[in-house]
């Protein structure tokens, strides 16, 4: 069976792409992935590595959407392996029933990690020059109904609530709810 795995990094992005190529090469089952590739712990990844099995192929439009690290994409590609299933890759045409194949996927595997580490440091350099400008200031604090927080923890405090409900009516995390928390003198 022909399985294509997609990957956008964010929600407002579209498929559009990669759909193109599912339909050319008359992929049966697709997978996508709406998130960061930064790391290898994403929900249709996961499905679509444990429903492959022995004669399927994946196929990407480029590897850089399967994963931004040489360890990541390593890993994945060694699972497949495991399972005797073959992997595609389109923009880089890289077939792993190859030996140069192989080759190619960890060369091409440690380009696209470069350009991500090449990207976020100039992104740093980028904020640090708009500081001493005094141009940047960060991301604008949530603003927030403190009363209801406040009256939300004392119910938290109580085991009328649990902290998950709170981080979801205030559609926060969990590092940010204890922060805050402890802001408003519930946790030491």
């Amino acid at each position: 069976m022909k399985v294509m795995y997609q990957r956008v990094s964010s929600t407002d992005q579209n498929l559009a792409r990669q759909e193109q190529w599912a339909s050319r090469y008359e992929v049966e089952r697709v997978f996508a992935d709406k998130c960061s590739g930064k790391n290898a712990d994403r929900p249709e990844l996961r499905k679509m590595l444990e429903f492959v099995r022995d004669g399927d192929v994946v196929i990407v439009e480029s590897i850089d959407r399967l994963a931004r690290c040489v360890k990541d994409l390593l890993e994945i590609v060694e699972k497949l392996k495991n399972k005797n299933v073959q992997f595609i890759s389109i923009k880089e045409n890289i077939d792993t029933n190859t030996p140069t194949g192989k080759f190619c996927l960890t060369l091409f595997g440690s380009l696209a990690e470069l350009e991500r580490d090449t990207i976020r440091e100039r992104q740093k350099e980028g904020i640090a020059l708009a500081k001493e400008r005094g141009v940047y200031k960060g991301r604008a604090p949530m603003k927030i109904d403190k009363e209801k927080f406040k009256a939300m923890c004392k119910e938290w405090k109580n085991d009328e609530r649990t902290a998950a409900s709170i981080q979801r009516e205030f559609n926060i995390t969990g590092t940010t709810f204890y922060r805050w928390a402890k802001q408003y003198g519930f946790m030491e």
